[in-house]
C-alpha cells in the first residue's frame, strides 16, 4: 500500500516520537521510500503499479509500454512514463526498480489512456497506439515517409505484424496534437498504406 508521509504519521501518532519510528520501519523492511515522502509497505509489488504514485500525473508509455505490447523485441527494465510540462526528464531509482518520466504535449497527453487494475493497486498506461506516438515524438525529425519507415522497423524494430494490428485511426486522431514531423509523416505513412 501506498502511504504519504502524512499518513504515516497520523497513524503512528500515538508513539511518542513517530517520525522516529517511520525511521525504524524503514530500516527493518516494514516501508520502501519510492521518493521524498512517499512510501509502499509491500516489497514485493511490481513496480509497473508503482510509477504514477512516484511522480505523476504520469502514465506507462514509451518503451516500457512498446515491450509490453510486443511492439519491441526487447525487454525494457526501465519504467518509462509520460509528463506534461514538467520541462526535464525526471529519473528515480529505488528499491522497486528505476523510473523515468517525461514530457509530451499538454494537447496530446489525456488521450490513449487506459486505466489498469492490479491487486488493488490501480495505474495508468498508454495504449498501444498512443506509446508509439509518445516515443516518435522524443526521436530525431525525420523528412520522409521513407525515412518514417525506416525508423519504425529498422530503428526502433517495430514488429511489423504487431504494427499492423494497430488502430490507425486512434493515431490519425492524435497524431496532430504532436506538432511534430516524426507524427506528420507517420500519418501520412497509414494514410498511403490503408487505402
Amino acid at each position: 500500500m501506498v502511504l504519504t508521509t502524512s499518513m504515516l504519521l497520523d497513524q503512528l501518532k500515538e508513539y511518542g516520537d513517530p517520525a522516529g519510528k517511520i525511521l525504524r520501519m524503514k530500516r527493518e523492511g516494514e516501508l520502501f521510500q519510492l521518493t521524498r515522502g512517499i512510501y509502499e509497505t509491500d516489497k514485493n509489488v511490481s513496480g509497473y503499479c508503482l510509477a504514477g504514485a512516484i511522480f505523476g500525473p504520469s502514465y506507462l508509455s514509451f518503451d516500457y509500454a512498446l515491450s509490453v505490447y510486443g511492439l519491441i523485441p526487447e525487454a525494457v527494465y526501465t519504467f518509462t512514463s509520460a509528463t506534461f510540462d514538467k520541462k526535464k526528464v525526471r529519473e528515480q531509482e529505488n528499491h522497486f526498480g528505476r523510473f523515468t518520466y517525461r514530457d509530451v504535449p499538454s494537447q496530446a497527453y489525456p488521450f490513449g489512456i487506459v486505466i489498469k487494475e492490479e491487486n488493488e493497486y490501480v495505474y495508468q498506461m498508454a495504449t498501444p497506439e498512443k506509446a508509439l506516438c509518445d516515443k516518435l515524438y522524443t526521436m530525431p525529425p525525420v523528412t520522409s515517409q521513407k525515412e518514417i519507415e525506416r525508423m519504425l522497423f529498422e530503428d526502433l524494430r517495430i514488429d511489423r505484424t504487431e504494427f499492423e494490428k494497430l488502430n490507425a485511426d486512434e493515431i490519425l486522431q492524435i497524431g496532430d496534437k504532436y506538432h511534430c514531423n516524426n507524427l506528420k509523416y507517420l500519418m501520412k505513412y497509414l494514410r498511403r498504406n490503408n487505402k
